[in-house]
C-alpha cells in the first residue's frame, strides 16, 4: 500500500468510529436493550447497531476488505487485508452509564510468514475513539502514533511509580490465574487500575497515562488497534495467542521498561493460565 492509500483507510477508519461513537454518546444514559448477559459480561442491542453501522461505512468504501468483528464477521476474513472491530469496548460500562469505553477499528494484513508472536497479520493502521472525552488515538505502522492530531509518547517510569491495568477475564479460571499477579504487583507499584476497556489501557499506556496492561485472556479485537498505537508511540506489545479460543492472546503491554520486572517479581505469563 502506497503512504496515500493508508491515509485514505484511516480516514474512512476515523469516519466510522465517530460514526458510532456519536450513538454511544448519545445513549450513555438511555435504559439498555440486552441481548445476552453472563455472570461476567454483556451484550447489547447498542454492541450490533453500532458494528453494523461501522461495517456498512468500510464496505461502502472499500466492498473488497472483508470486517472480523466482535459481534459478526463480514466478507472474506482471511483474505490479503481485513478490518478487525470492536464496536464498544467496555460494554460493561457502558451499560451502567460509565463513561470509559471506545471504538476500536483496525486493518490488518496478512503476513509472508507468521511473525514472533505467532501472528498470521500484522495491524498497518488503527483508529480508537472514546466518545466521553472526544479523544481519537490513531497510528500508521512506521509512524508516530497521535492522539487528536499531536504525536504521543509512552512514559519512561519504571515499576515502583507505574500506574498498572490489570485486566480480569470472563471466565473463573483466568479470573483465578489473575489474582496472584494482583497480589505480588499491587504493593510493588504506585497503584493498579482496573478501569473495564482493554483498548483504552493499551492507549493510555501509549500515551503515557499508564506505564503498563497485563491480562491473561483478551481477544483481537480488543488489543489490534491499540496494540499498533502503543507500539507507535515506543512502547512494547508483548503477546501470546492462547491454544483455547481462537483470536485469544495473553498480553503485557507496557512502556518497554516494566515487562521484565513483571516477569522476575510474578513469573511469566502464560497464554494458557499455568504460573510458570
Amino acid at each position: 500500500m502506497t503512504v496515500n492509500e493508508k491515509k485514505q483507510l484511516l480516514a474512512t477508519a476515523v469516519k466510522a468510529a465517530h460514526a458510532a461513537g456519536d450513538i454511544m454518546r448519545r445513549n450513555l444514559m438511555a435504559v439498555k436493550n440486552i441481548n445476552e448477559a453472563t455472570q461476567c459480561d454483556i451484550k447489547l442491542e447498542l454492541d450490533m447497531r453500532c458494528q453494523r453501522k461501522i461495517e456498512s461505512m468500510l464496505t461502502r468504501a472499500h466492498p473488497e476488505i472483508g470486517i472480523l468483528g466482535e459481534e459478526e464477521n463480514a466478507g472474506d476474513v482471511e483474505s490479503e487485508r481485513r478490518w478487525v472491530v470492536d464496536p464498544i469496548d467496555g460494554t460493561v460500562n457502558f451499560t451502567y452509564g460509565i463513561p470509559h469505553a471506545c471504538v476500536s477499528i483496525a486493518l490488518q494484513q496478512r503476513l509472508a510468514k507468521r511473525n514472533p508472536y505467532g501472528d498470521d497479520y500484522e495491524t498497518v493502521i488503527g483508529a480508537v475513539y472514546d466518545p466521553f472525552t472526544d479523544e481519537l488515538w490513531t497510528a500508521i505502522r512506521g509512524q508516530a502514533a497521535k492522539l487528536n492530531g499531536k504525536k504521543i509518547r509512552v512514559n519512561s517510569g519504571g515499576l515502583r511509580e507505574a500506574l498498572l491495568s490489570i485486566g480480569f477475564a470472563k471466565d473463573k479460571k483466568t479470573m483465578e490465574y489473575m489474582m496472584p499477579f494482583f497480589a505480588k504487583l499491587a504493593p510493588k507499584i504506585r497503584k493498579p487500575r482496573m478501569m473495564g476497556s482493554a483498548t483504552l489501557a493499551l492507549t493510555y499506556v501509549a500515551c503515557g497515562r499508564f506505564h503498563g496492561y497485563i491480562e491473561s485472556k483478551v481477544r483481537l479485537w480488543d488489543i489490534a488497534a491499540g496494540g499498533l498505537i502503543l507500539e507507535c508511540a515506543g512502547g512494547e506489545f508483548w503477546r501470546m495467542p492462547r491454544q483455547s479460543g481462537e483470536h485469544t492472546y495473553a498480553v503485557i503491554a507496557s512502556n518497554g521498561k516494566i515487562r521484565k520486572q513483571v516477569e522476575r517479581l510474578c513469573g511469566r505469563l502464560d497464554p494458557d493460565g499455568v504460573l510458570s
